[in-house]
């Protein structure tokens, strides 16, 4: 699945056809949708409370712009997993019990739900695939450039080895759930770059995507091939990296290995100011929401012209070929460049990031 850049020209069009009010043409669209005016319910199914981002970023932000884009009329219903599939189940249960006009679903087990997906359709109930590709009838997916963000970790692991890369540098792959379908991507993606150039000695797919998880498949890794002979760790995301230093620290370790991470956690972005996380992957979060906030207003609404202009991509899951989508580009986070990611996009201010315990590490690397 590849990332597929809108045109200029594209672009130019949509806002030329807002401008002339005709975003509310429904065309002859074959996927065309129900219609409804300002007063919409937009379901919405996060996966898990491990990481962060999803209620302090994803929810707050689309419960927003459908405020922003119904007049304040439309509402959002939200339900958290907390990485339990057949709790999310239930959730999705509901929402389609309580008549929900769309539903954003960002999977715990892409597969396990697809017959939910399946019953919100026949009920009538888009479902848009947020962040994660569910199977079953998806109406629309948006994400971010999964391949491409496996892609970044690994040129970033391989900038930080230098000289030392070669088949001798062993590295460790704490990768993520395995039932999550960006895992696989984002292991895809890391082993194009790393495959022949390093020597992958130990991989693992963390159950639920825990710290605690990655921790423990850590110390196994460290017992089998020593502390001192693992040159750097692909961790898939921001909460693992954590969990991975945790396991190095415990094993002795002073100098830490590049450890790559995803997501810009708060704790991780403070890391990579101190030089524990070599970097992480900045995914702007309020443009995937705000997309994914549009994308189930202008689906609801009937508006297809708007929702066509919104999903250009296409993209195929195991159960449906050519689903509408939205993939939004991604970047690597460093200690050269925070300012310009999360401060200048507004997630961190310096003072979030610069508490006490890194007034000396931020002064280094200029933020202040």
């Amino acid at each position: 699945m590849r990332r597929i850049a809108l045109s200029v020209a594209l672009t130019t069009v949509t806002f030329s056809l807002a401008g002339c009010g005709m975003l509310n043409a429904t065309g002859d669209s074959a996927s065309a949708g129900p219609t409804k005016g300002n007063d919409l319910t937009v379901g919405l199914l996060l996966p898990e409370k491990a990481n962060t981002r999803y209620d302090k970023f994803d929810y707050p932000i689309i419960k927003s712009k459908v405020a922003d884009l119904t007049g304040k009329r439309g509402k959002v219903e939200y339900a958290n997993a907390d990485a339990d599939a057949g709790r999310q189940a239930t959730q999705m249960r509901k929402m389609i019990d309580d008549k929900v006009d769309v539903i954003l679903l960002d999977a715990v087990d892409s597969h396990a739900i697809a017959g939910e997906v399946k019953k919100a359709q026949d009920a009538g109930i888009p479902v848009i695939a947020y962040d994660r590709l569910a199977e079953g009838p998806i109406a629309a997916y948006v994400s971010f450039d999964n391949e491409l963000v496996g892609e970044v970790q690994g040129r970033s692991l391989l900038e930080a080895l230098g000289s030392k890369a070669g088949s001798a540098a062993k590295i460790v792959m704490m990768n993520g759930s395995p039932t999550d379908p960006n895992a696989r991507q984002f292991k895809e993606g890391a082993l194009s770059e790393l495959n022949g150039k390093v020597t992958i000695a130990a991989s693992y797919d963390t159950e639920g995507w825990k710290p605690e998880n990655a921790q423990a498949n850590m110390a196994k890794a460290i017992s089998q091939i020593g502390a001192a002979n693992i040159a750097a760790v692909y961790s898939a995301n921001d909460g693992m990296a954590g969990g991975v230093i945790k396991a190095l620290k415990a094993a002795g370790v002073t100098s830490l290995p590049p450890i790559t991470g995803q997501d810009a956690d708060l704790d991780a972005v403070q890391r990579v100011v101190a030089g524990e996380q070599y970097m992480s992957v900045y995914k702007s979060y309020p443009d995937e929401a705000e997309a994914a906030a549009q994308m189930a207003v202008a689906k609801v609404q009937g508006k297809d012209i708007q929702f066509d202009a919104l999903t250009q991509d296409r993209v195929n899951s195991p159960t449906t070929k050519n689903i509408p989508s939205k993939l939004v580009q991604v970047s690597a986070l460093t200690r050269k460049n925070i300012n310009d990611t999360v401060i200048a996009d507004g997630i961190y201010s310096v003072g979030d990031i610069c508490t006490a315990k890194y007034k000396a590490e931020c002064g280094a690397i200029g933020l202040k």
